[in-house]
């Protein structure tokens, strides 16, 4: 029934608009900056000392009750939300605003123990337990009725409350691949619904026939072991499917409950950004995306011997043009203070490098940055992760020093805003597009063919060579309108139909410029090849027919000639037989196809149409591509070095040094320091405005 109830809702919502995007945050303030806080942790008479030093050091909001199920339910049906109120009330007291959350992702143990039916059980048969977080089963019909009883509880007693501005549902929530009775059933559900109760549509969409694999009905379909090497691939793009689904109903519905309370409240989540695991942006309800980011944890991603304490370059990067672009409204929910507890190696970051992760989510357009934590804990599983203060309370640590120093950058500005796309007309130009479809990468995944091959990593190399050009980038769904973008690179895109493909054609025609790379189109959405000459679905819109594609070990690579310079390759390399007017870039330096087209480009309409039919091996090839491309269509790049990193917002250019050495930066003429020196050091940065 309240399944029911929240359908009708949420059809309601999207018929009078009330889903649709709202300005929840004041273009006066450019970001808001907040701090997680966990009173139940805390005895309560150094609440207002933390609270009191919070609004001291800068913070604007707190973030309560995350993991507080066991407090706000202490038992079945008994509620206490006295301690939380107390808090609520000494955190307004200081003019710090509240985010309150869910605690879906932590259940409490009476509930573990009385209906262990809840709790996920993994491919192999273990049945997870109480201790840890995240073993609560989404598909469980029995647990969402428990946890949407105590959100509408906690939605009852706070979706009026001035003091809450809005609302975290559970807590980094991922797809989940539970393998229990009722997730089961409800895979089973999910198919009957996909494919009109037709099992002989699923046995062509699957292939069934295929090793003896025909079903006679949906009762003898199991949740695919996707441990087992060959299992049915086209079985498993559907199970993720439906994973994804359970996740973002989950949230929805949490959603929704709160919507029946709150009105002048926003609600989120805070998704790890897995990008291939396909739930992020799937559930319509959320008011805007937001997202969690470390970035120093033991890897060297960095650049430099000690790049390690800085972090990848683009990692902060990548998630702003992610998420951003879904609902136009984005934050940070969780953003690094200083050491973490659970990396392979937890190092100190290097001095300034919290303070460049912070304007690094400013410059991407965030609306508001939430550190965790704000305490260094005592006990538990994180206690060796850095908070705000250390482990007496008040000593504030060397990231709450930099959190503390950002804001007051970020109030100093304040008074120079300008609206929020005030951006020069060069910088506007090079806006770019980038498809993402996850079902691309969850094809491929099973299907490799050469086990260097990453598709992540290949639309990366593309990402890369955009922000050395100083391009402003978003990753689109194919359901978004190309044609704000002078530029759509459509990376590795295995899934597609006819629909799709005209589409791209459609929009080259009319003036823009499609980049399409190798294993794009090969397959139709249920991952199965056409009856048809390989790759044949966008022969028309490429201009190249193809011969066959080839794959190279890795310690041998192919060579790639384009131009006077050579790229080497060995993941995936497509050999190409041009039609007449299709121009070839790049041909084939080595084995038995010598000379043959690699890479080609095309007048179509009034745009034009770039194919890459080879994945190099360190991404130099696809820079060379694009600073081509974009030079015949008089698009002006720069040439950052990695590592260095440029954006425009609320009429200022921010610019990011996560290089190893100093980076001396000219300004654009007429522009004016407003942070920082032209001379970038590591971890620095430089803001200025500039001249529209």
């Amino acid at each position: 029934m309240i399944r029911k109830q929240l359908l009708t809702l949420l059809i309601a919502c999207l018929l009078t608009g009330s889903l649709s995007a709202q300005s929840w945050f004041e273009e006066k303030d450019l970001t808001l900056t907040g701090v997680y806080y966990y009173p139940e942790h805390w005895d309560e008479s150094q609440w207002e000392r933390d609270f009191r030093k919070m609004r001291e050091l800068g913070f604007e909001f707190t973030h309560f009750a995350e993991f507080a199920w066991a407090q706000l339910e202490p038992e079945e049906g008994v509620y206490d939300f006295a301690w939380l109120d107390r808090a609520v009330a000494l955190a307004a007291k200081y003019d710090l605003k509240v985010i309150m959350c869910t605690s879906t992702a932590t259940p409490p143990v009476w509930l573990s123990r009385k209906y262990p039916e809840i709790l996920l059980k993994d491919e192999q048969g273990i049945t997870l337990d109480h201790g840890a977080r995240q073993h609560a089963s989404f598909s469980s019909p029995l647990y969402r009725k428990l946890a949407f009883r105590m959100i509408e509880k906690l939605a009852e007693h706070y979706g009026n409350d001035a003091r809450i501005v809005g609302w975290q549902l559970d807590n980094e929530p991922a797809v989940q691949f539970d393998y229990n009775p009722k997730a089961e059933q409800g895979f089973r559900d999910f198919l009957r619904e996909q494919y009109d109760n037709d099992i002989a549509a699923l046995n062509a969409a699957w292939g069934t026939a295929f090793w003896s694999e025909v079903y006679r009905s949906f009762d003898e379909i199991t949740l695919p072991k996707r441990a087992q090497m060959f299992m049915n691939h086209h079985q498993i793009l559907d199970y993720r499917r439906f994973a994804a689904k359970q996740t973002n109903d989950f949230l929805n519905e949490q959603c929704l409950l709160i919507k029946r309370y709150a009105k002048n409240q926003w609600v989120t989540t805070n998704y790890i950004p897995n990008y291939e695991e396909g739930h992020i942006g799937g559930s319509p309800a959320l008011d805007f995306q937001s997202y969690t980011r470390y970035m120093v944890y033991g890897d060297n991603e960095g650049i430099g011997r000690r790049g390690y304490r800085v972090g990848n370059p683009l990692r902060i990067a990548f998630a702003n043009d992610f998420f951003r672009p879904i609902q136009g409204t984005y934050g940070v929910m969780e953003l690094q203070p200083g050491q973490v507890n659970w990396g392979a190696i937890n190092p100190q970051p290097y001095p300034g490098a919290v303070r460049l992760w912070l304007w690094s989510v400013f410059a991407g357009g965030s609306d508001f940055i939430c550190t965790y934590r704000y305490r260094q804990p005592l006990y538990g599983t994180e206690q060796y992760h850095y908070g705000i203060v250390g482990t007496d309370g008040v000593t504030v640590t060397p990231g709450g020093e930099e959190y503390a120093q950002f804001m007051q950058e970020i109030k100093s500005l304040r008074g120079r805003v300008a609206e929020r796309e005030k951006k020069p007309a060069d910088y506007l130009a090079r806006r770019t597009a980038i498809l993402f479809n996850h079902e691309n990468s969850w094809s491929i995944e099973r299907q490799p063919q050469n086990r260097t091959w990453n598709t992540l990593g290949h639309i990366e190399k593309y990402y890369r060579t955009l922000k050395a050009f100083g391009a402003p980038v978003d990753f689109i769904t194919e359901k978004q309108d190309l044609t704000p973008y002078p530029v759509v690179i459509v990376p590795a895109y295995q899934l597609a139909d006819k629909e799709l493909v005209e589409r791209w054609t459609a929009y080259a025609k009319q003036g823009g410029n499609l980049v399409i790379t190798c294993r794009t189109a090969q397959k139709d959405r249920f991952g199965r090849l056409p009856e048809a000459p390989f790759g044949s679905m966008i022969f028309d819109l490429t201009g190249n027919e193809m011969e066959f594609y080839d794959l190279l070990l890795p310690d041998e690579p192919g060579v790639v000639k384009m131009g006077n310079n050579h790229y080497r390759w060995n993941t995936w390399g497509e050999i190409l037989r041009p039609a007449k007017g299709t121009q070839v870039w790049a041909t084939f330096e080595e084995e038995f196809y010598a000379g043959k087209p690699a890479v080609t480009t095309r007048r179509l309409g009034r745009g034009t149409v770039t194919y890459v039919g080879v994945d190099s091996t360190d991404g130099a090839l696809e820079k060379a591509v694009l600073k081509r491309l974009y030079d015949a269509l008089h698009i002006p790049v720069l040439d950052l070095p990695y590592g260095v990193t440029m954006e425009y917002r609320n009429g200022m250019g921010i610019v990011l040094n996560y290089g190893d050495k100093p980076y001396r930066f000219e300004l654009p003429e007429g522009a004016k320091v407003l942070l920082g020196d032209e001379e970038i050091p590591t971890a620095g940065v430089l803001v200025f405005s500039f001249v529209k």
